[in-house]
């Protein structure tokens, strides 16, 4: 007989993790007790020493579902303190208040199972759910996790229920939503004429199957949906929501539904199946829902309510895009859905259990079997990642995928998908979230940083409360946080070379980058590699109109356009703005080359969403095996920039030739690939640094990310690229945090 201590850390609170130990104690005959600590779990067992060793064992193997084990420590004591029993401590003082909260999730199989179980009392009840399952981060008011800090707070349990919530050996034991037919939510249907009908359900499926587009209360937000198989449908739905040509997400029935429209790899089932339930972009396989998607993926979920299993018992595909109106974010009250849907949707499905919390779905693609991040939101969003920070920072973020971190106790919290920080609506929702994690996680704000750009809105709050509440602002330059996010990602410490390409960032030189090769650490960098600067005639009018680029580009080559390249009839005022430099902004961007380029390809002249040529211009590679190198010369003044020229004149000669367009687009993204390994190379030759890490929003294309990765990796290169939070500006928050942290950026007095 023996006594153990074991000490556990992580997400181990709000996630049934003391009823399961209560459970698993009783297997191996062990007594003792459990309490939470301010880090996690602790708890003190006796018993023979092998059912103790095989406990942890099980602990370790299979936690709860919603539990994440950091790390766990055990120390045996031969002194026993002779148990009678085992018995949950409650925690107490300072202890309860720095606690985790579970993300949303989707409805766990012992849920399911009842919920289409005709013998049980929930029998297709849209508001099943359990400890291991269901509404969490979005319905959340302030912490400890209780339900009267809900938004269950108005349903009063039943006797049944409550005798469920008390019962520590019942799996809804202390879970906050818990309710069930008689005393929870009731969902209902409203039309256009505003007559509410009880069966809700029944009636948005008719409505779906007649072709109609309905406004659907989810878990973080509302969707707007439509029978994707009704090309009709579709269509009428685009030209509603202004939305031409962006890629809608979809919603299938099950896996077997899926690999109908899509190829699905092992991993990309499992990320798909799992309790995150993120939108996974899959390959397509056939082409029947190209009026969903132009480009080779479609983004595909599963149903992760119970109200999304009853409606999708009728239909296997939907349409299940945001509820939102171009820009701001995603509705979640019953009477703003109303008000902003109205124009959209022929009628909504609505109930009234109240959303805290907006949260969009999450987006991944897969990347060597790891999840590769898009959006981090639902599912994902307030799980912290680990990171040794010993501070209290507010990192801002950027400007495009607007978000913010927040750290403590050695994590870092991010927050969910925000939106564009460009508009009033989605900046009121940026600073009530900020005060949200705040609030919920007891985080009293020591430090602040933000992006230097000046015009960033993220940059505005940043200074303005870093005045008002007398806290030290420390501004860190756009390309570095990208660099430090990908480190941090990645627990690096020490100096790395750091591969950033993305659209749009603003320099120490005041001009915008964004085709960076960067040496430095946290705490500071050097810009030693770029691109030649690609002239925007317009300025930000020349991101949208992306044929102006191409202009800019066929004139800095040539001295002139080719006039089979001239398709529009501005091009005299394009041509007198290059040449003269007015109006015309210098970006040295990889972003702004890739829309170019597109466009000279004839893929696209004006683009409809954020990264559409660069998706359309990935699209063509990989429809191609076949690629040769582009020429490409390296200009060496005070830093190596790599001249695209020469890659610009081999592509005209390629079209005017009649060449393949997807050899061409193949090769121009290879040719970027051996221009990105040559400089490293010359790199570690000077610096004596081996280590790759690899970040911005152009290396969401794939095809671009698996050959630098693979080529990189031929040259023994350590190459590192995100796989906690997202490549795009979603991510710089982490990135500024942990600049912050180690006494890096600049400190604005």
């Amino acid at each position: 007989m023996l006594r153990a201590v074991i000490k556990i850390n992580g997400i181990v609170q709000g996630v049934g993790f003391r009823p399961f130990i209560n459970k698993l104690v009783k297997n191996f005959n062990l007594k003792g007790w459990v309490k939470n600590t301010s880090l996690g779990v602790e708890l003190e067992v006796e018993g023979e020493e092998i059912h103790i060793k095989n406990f942890i064992d099980e602990i370790i193997n299979n936690p709860p579902k919603l539990a994440f084990i950091e790390d766990l420590k055990y120390e045996f004591f031969k002194e026993l303190k002779y148990y009678k029993g085992f018995e949950i401590i409650k925690s107490q003082g300072k202890e309860d208040k720095f606690t985790f909260v579970s993300p949303d999730v989707c409805i766990c199989d012992d849920c399911l199972s009842e919920l289409f179980d005709k013998e049980n009392r929930r029998y297709l009840y849209p508001f099943i759910n359990c400890t291991n399952c269901g509404p969490r981060f979005t319905i959340i008011k302030d912490v400890p996790y209780d339900r009267d800090k809900t938004t269950m707070k108005e349903f009063e349990m039943c006797h049944q229920c409550l005798s469920e919530y008390l019962d520590i050996d019942d799996r809804r034991y202390h879970a906050q939503p818990n309710c069930c037919k008689e005393c929870g939510p009731k969902v209902y249907f409203i039309d256009k004429n505003k007559e509410k009908f009880d069966k809700g359900i029944e009636k948005a499926i008719e409505y779906l199957k007649d072709g109609k587009i309905i406004a659907i209360k989810g878990i973080g937000g509302f969707h707007v949906a439509c029978d994707a198989k009704n090309k009709e449908s579709v269509l009428k739905l685009r030209q509603r929501k202004g939305r031409d040509e962006k890629p809608f997400a979809l919603m299938m029935r099950d896996i077997d539904v899926v690999e109908n429209y899509c190829y699905l790899d092992t991993e990309e089932k499992s990320i798909l199946e799992s309790y995150k339930r993120p939108i996974v972009l899959l390959k397509k396989r056939n082409n029947l829902l190209d009026y969903i998607s132009e480009n080779k993926w479609l983004g595909v979920m599963l149903p992760y309510t119970p109200l999304h299993y009853l409606i999708m018992r009728e239909l296997d595909v939907l349409v299940m895009t945001s509820g939102n109106i171009h820009d701001v974010p995603i509705v979640y009250k019953n009477d703003e859905a109303i008000s902003e849907l109205w124009d959209i949707v022929d009628g909504f499905l609505i109930h009234d259990r109240d959303i805290h919390v907006r949260c969009d779905d999450s987006i991944v693609k897969v990347f060597e079997g790891k999840e590769y991040f898009i959006r981090r939101s639902r599912g994902y969003v307030p799980f912290p990642i680990r990171y040794e920070s010993r501070n209290k920072i507010l990192a801002c973020g950027a400007e495009q995928k607007g978000s913010f971190a927040l750290s403590k106790n050695g994590f870092v919290f991010l927050s969910q998908h925000i939106g564009e920080l460009r508009n009033a609506e989605t900046y009121k929702h940026y600073i009530e979230q900020i005060e949200h994690f705040k609030k919920l996680f007891d985080i009293d704000v020591e430090k602040i940083v933000c992006d230097m750009h000046p015009d960033y809105l993220s940059t505005h709050y940043a200074k303005e409360i870093s005045k008002n509440q007398k806290l030290p602002l420390y501004m860190v330059q756009h390309h570095h946080a990208h660099m430090a996010s990908c480190m941090a990602d990645n627990k690096l410490k020490g100096e790395v070379i750091g591969i950033i390409w993305d659209g749009t960032g603003y320099g120490l030189d005041g001009k915008i980058w964004g085709g960076e090769f960067l040496i430095g650490d946290y705490r500071g960098f050097k810009r030693v590699a770029t691109i030649r600067d690609i002239g925007l005639p317009g300025g930000e009018r020349a991101i949208k109109d992306v044929y102006r680029i191409k202009y800019s580009l066929l004139i800095d080559t040539f001295g002139e356009i080719p006039q089979e390249f001239v398709t529009t009839d501005d091009i005299d005022v394009i041509n007198m703005m290059i040449n003269k430099d007015f109006n015309t902004v210098k970006a040295s961007s990889i972003g702004r080359l890739f829309d170019g380029v597109a466009s000279i390809m004839g893929i696209k002249d004006r683009v409809s969403y954020e990264g559409q040529a660069a998706i359309l211009l990935e699209t063509k590679a990989l429809e191609c095996e076949e690629h040769y190198n582009y020429h490409l010369y390296n200009e060496n003044e005070d830093i190596l920039k790599i001249d695209w020229r020469p890659i610009i004149e081999d592509i005209v000669k390629d079209i005017t030739s009649g060449k393949n367009i997807e050899i061409i687009a193949s090769s121009f993204m290879n040719t970027l690939v051996k221009s990105a390994v040559d400089i490293v190379l010359r790199l570690r030759n000077a610096h004596n640094i081996d280590t790759i890490v690899i970040s911005g929003g152009v290396f969401q294309n794939i095809y671009l990310l698996s050959k630098l990765v693979q080529n990189l990796r031929n040259k023994n290169f350590k190459v590192y690229y995100h796989n906690r939070v997202s490549a795009n500006d979603e991510g710089i928050a982490l990135g500024q945090l942990a600049i912050a942290e180690d006494g890096g950026g600049i400190l604005c007095v």
